[in-house]
């Protein structure tokens, strides 16, 4: 074994390259219409999460009869260390348990809060009323900035994350509980 592979305790360094780590949660509320449930879902969110919060907007003329332009509800995105903590009180809403569905090819993965007031340390105000709130995690190793690059090349096979990498990981990071749909009512 050679010297740059060890470590001053003679253990095994991991390659940094295959750590995996958040790039990005966006916390969304979908309220269906503008007006005042949009301005109370917006002071939610950012009550919720500390920042600056923005509106999502109909891109066409959707099935329900929506014109382009609609508002419709509120997101955020939080990177870094705000969004580790985001996610670790978003886990304790749901009781640390999330269904193995929910992650995808790219090892991504949502999850759904049904009531805002499931978070720890939030009160119900009964100015702002119960909102609920889909969860999106988005996960990446170093290198991953190649494809968001102009000249944008393609992640190696071996270099993306799976599936059962995120899962693992999301288990061995946070201590989540992964089950299956038919074994529990709150999914």
């Amino acid at each position: 074994m050679s010297e740059e592979n060890t470590n001053e305790i003679g253990k095994v360094k991991e390659n940094q390259m295959r750590e995996i780590k958040i790039a990005k949660i966006v916390v969304n509320i979908g309220c269906g219409e503008a007006g005042e449930k949009l301005d109370r879902a917006k002071r939610l969110l950012k009550d919720l999460v500390g920042k600056d919060v923005c509106t999502t907007k109909t891109t066409g003329r959707t099935t329900f009869g929506m014109p382009k332009g609609r508002e419709l509800g509120t997101k955020v995105i939080l990177r870094g260390e705000e969004a580790e903590t985001f996610l670790k009180r978003a886990f304790v809403a749901v009781e640390n348990k999330i269904s193995k569905r929910v992650f995808d090819k790219q090892g991504n993965f949502s999850f759904g809060v049904k009531e805002h007031i499931a978070f720890p340390d939030v009160r119900y105000n009964p100015e702002i009323g119960i909102y609920g709130m889909d969860v999106c995690v988005v996960l990446e190793r170093r290198g991953f900035r190649v494809a968001r690059k102009r000249d944008s090349r393609k992640i190696g096979k071996s270099h993306r994350i799976s599936a059962e990498q995120a899962s693992a990981w999301t288990v061995e990071k946070f201590g989540v509980k992964l089950v299956s749909k038919k074994n529990t009512s709150d999914f």
